[in-house]
């Protein structure tokens, strides 16, 4: 018997005392995986926000339009 055989047989109780083959549902263990992950990607997304808030970026000017060296840019 493998592990993951040996595990499944001890989820098994949390399906239910029955098994109705035309009424198959997730139940419990559908709810709690489905749950685990919603507050796996609650995480992420925090983690995600946080890390963006401290991204310091400063675009560097264009250099296209910056004035060409020893010109005079100021006119009066």
């Amino acid at each position: 018997m493998s592990a993951t055989q040996a595990a499944l047989n001890e989820l098994l109780p949390l399906a239910g005392d029955t098994f109705d083959k035309n009424k198959v549902t997730p139940g419990i263990l559908g709810f709690l995986v489905f749950a685990a992950l919603a507050l796996g990607v609650w995480g992420l997304m925090k983690s995600m926000s946080r890390h963006m808030g401290r991204v310091n970026f400063q675009e560097a000017p264009d250099p296209a339009s910056a004035p060409a060296p020893g010109q005079d840019t100021t006119r009066s």
